[in-house]
């Protein structure tokens, strides 16, 4: 049975820095894109920083360039989030995912198969 857990969210104040981790289990997703989403109250779930099978290629939205970081360690099927200079827009469940279909990054949630349960973060002002 394939898993996808996360962890590492919280209550942060603005400015402040948090790690999300999310660790796969059942197969290896060594050969698949893999991606965190956000998902706030009342909106649609976005891409905000994805990354191809070998993490050699980086997707970041925007809101999120230069100060968000993703990256993967392939023999722990795991996959990061750094989020530093976080701000209180930055308030969501976010929701690590896997392409199997795909070695490149993916945009669309339709183009993951795979889900994590989610980890809420806070980001106070």
């Amino acid at each position: 049975q394939v898993q996808l857990v996360e962890s590492g969210g919280g209550l942060v104040q603005a400015g402040g820095s948090l790690r999300l981790s999310c660790a796969a289990s059942g197969r290896t997703f060594s050969s698949y894109a893999m991606g965190w989403f956000r998902q706030a109250p009342g909106k649609e779930r976005q891409l905000v920083a994805g990354t191809d099978w070998s993490g050699g290629s980086t997707y970041y939205a925007d809101s999120v360039k230069g100060r968000f970081t993703i990256s993967r360690d392939n023999a722990k099927n795991t996959v990061y989030l750094q989020m530093n200079s976080l701000k209180p827009e930055d308030t969501a469940v976010y929701y690590c995912a896997v392409a199997v279909g795909l070695r490149r990054i993916g945009v669309r949630p339709t183009e993951y198969d795979y889900w994590g349960q989610g980890t809420q973060v806070t980001v106070s002002s």
